[in-house]
């Protein structure tokens, strides 16, 4: 079924802030909409207005036909405790609704119940529609060719994030909607998950959303752009590719500034004229008062008609300054400005690992020999589950080896974004949470940094797990930024973080001059930062490029 989402003079916000008004948007057929806007501006928000998860404060979202069906992706996997990944495919893919939904009207067909046909024809034909006759024999053949390695009716909870990841895919290539939004769909996908989302992706016939901060993606993907800039409270549609956007904006938003300047240029320019003019009035009204006994009449009257005079292109200047055009100043938009607090060098050798192996059910990691130097600057890629993170927390030594050695250099100070930010998933406010990674700094200087992070008075009393993932990744950054490290670690780093902040991260990991440790499927990423070496993990299995 061909369908097409209209929504029409959509708004939404947060108590008193507003994130957008007046949203107009169509979705037709073969449409690949990248939604983008800093973190914050509503992304999400609107992708659960559009999908139905939430209805609007204003505005109306409509389908056609109203039978079409509707995939939402959220940006983490939600794992439900004693749900199999055969049950969460099927709940993803709409499946299993459909099926409850073909089981009560076939119970009314035989209870016969008046218009009991009609009801299980039609959910018959959406059942059908979402692909609930072949599921499980696609959910097998998907699943191998993913290489999620698990079972299908294994708990999802058991499956690392690498696998969860995998299912994700799965649920996403396993669907057949109408229409999809997308919420971050390629956060922790190695680079053949992204391939095969991208293909998926470019191939549908449905209209899609697409909420992303991988710019190679979207660059691959999207057909049009919409923005939500939360800065101008303005949401503009872009033609074109993501390409194309960015070319666009950058010459929308000079032309914006030089038509301020020109206003305020000219505005100025006027109120200095008035200004002027009103000076001469009243020098010319002085003299008049000083001179009025003087019986010169010829000029008292001029000196009166040249007063007069002033005083009209004083309101004539007035009024062609009530006539301009008022043009508002562009508001400067927050601006991430990260650094990367340094530390004392370390010695020579930064990290090693000797004849290092660690089992884990059928995985096994290793063995591996490997020595991290000063300054090294390594990049670690390689497929999910292959064991990148394993050979991140081995040397660091917080995964215990079940053979060989493993060993910290001397003076080597970490810092460390995790793929899981596991340092703020907890009951803790994120005040807290943080003040116990910096016990010496004082409450006042941790609110200040966080703030630099876009993390405010309303978010730092929070319990850290009810943050985003893209606030929490922030807070992991912040952290960066409060202690001096000498050995970086990141591990997915760029995972929910918005384009200006992934720039700035850039920016400061090119000022950073300590040991790096790099583990990332961001294209873009790989190619903007300066390393010196480069890893492979395969099947447990590290090599040097």
């Amino acid at each position: 079924m061909t369908a097409t989402l209209v929504a029409k003079n959509l708004a939404a916000g947060h108590g008193d802030r507003t994130l957008f008004s007046g949203l107009d948007l169509v979705v037709a057929p073969g449409d690949v909409i990248g939604l983008v806007g800093a973190n914050g501006a509503g992304k999400s928000t609107l992708l659960g207005l559009l999908a139905g998860l939430t209805a609007p404060g204003h505005g109306e979202v409509r389908l056609s036909p109203p039978t079409a069906t509707v995939g939402h992706l959220p940006q983490e996997p939600d794992r439900r405790p004693g749900e199999t990944v055969r049950e969460f495919l099927a709940r993803r893919t709409g499946v299993a609704e459909a099926q409850r939904a073909m089981d009560a009207a076939t119970q009314a067909l035989v209870d016969g119940a008046p218009g009991a046909d009609d009801a299980y024809a039609t959910a018959l034909e959406r059942w059908l529609g979402l692909g609930g006759a072949d599921l499980d024999e696609r959910a097998e053949e998907t699943a191998d060719a993913l290489g999620l390695a698990v079972g299908l009716d294994r708990p999802m909870t058991a499956l690392s994030g690498g696998q969860a990841a995998r299912a994700q895919l799965a649920s996403l290539l396993l669907s057949r909607y109408d229409v999809f939004l997308l919420d971050e769909p390629t956060n922790d996908l190695d680079l053949d998950g992204l391939e095969r989302l991208e293909r998926f992706v470019t191939g549908l016939r449905a209209g899609t959303v697409v909420v992303s901060h991988d710019r190679e993606f979207l660059t691959r993907t999207v057909t049009k752009v919409l923005e939500l800039d939360l800065a101008q409270q303005r949401i503009t549609l872009y033609g074109g590719g993501y390409a194309a956007y960015l070319e666009e904006r950058e010459v929308a938003r000079r032309h914006a500034r030089e038509e301020y300047e020109e206003y305020a240029d000219k505005r100025s320019a006027l109120e200095e004229r008035a200004r002027m003019q009103r000076a001469w009035m009243d020098k010319g009204v002085k003299n008049a008062r000083r001179k009025a006994g003087d019986n010169d009449k010829i000029g008292r009257k001029f000196r009166s008609d040249a007063s007069e005079k002033q005083a009209a292109k004083a309101r004539q200047t007035q009024r062609l300054i009530e006539r301009l055009d008022v043009v508002e100043e562009p508001r400067k938009e927050w601006e991430l400005r990260m650094e990367i607090a340094a530390a004392p060098r370390s010695g020579a050798v930064v990290a090693t690992l000797r004849d290092a192996e660690i089992h884990r059910g059928d995985f096994t990691f290793g063995p591996v020999s490997l020595q991290i130097d000063w300054a090294d600057r390594v990049a670690v890629t390689g497929a999910n589950g292959a064991g990148k993170s394993t050979l991140l927390g081995a040397l660091l030594g917080r995964v215990p080896l079940d053979a060989g050695h493993a060993a910290l250099g001397s003076g080597v100070l970490v810092g460390e974004v995790d793929q899981a930010r596991g340092l703020f998933h907890g009951p803790q406010t994120l005040l807290d949470a943080f003040r116990a990674a910096v016990p010496d700094t004082e409450p006042v200087e941790v609110r200040t940094l966080l703030a630099k992070f876009g993390l405010k008075a309303a978010h730092v009393l929070r319990p850290a797990a009810s943050l985003s993932p893209g606030e929490r990744t922030r807070a992991a950054l912040a952290l960066l930024q409060g202690r001096g490290v000498n050995l970086l670690v990141l591990d997915e780093p760029t995972n929910h973080l918005d384009l200006p902040a992934i720039e700035q991260l850039e920016s400061a990991l090119d000022a950073y001059e300590g040991t790096l440790l790099l583990v990332t499927h961001d294209r873009r990423m790989l190619d903007a930062v300066r390393v010196t070496r480069r890893l492979e993990v395969a099947d447990g299995k590290v090599t040097e490029r």
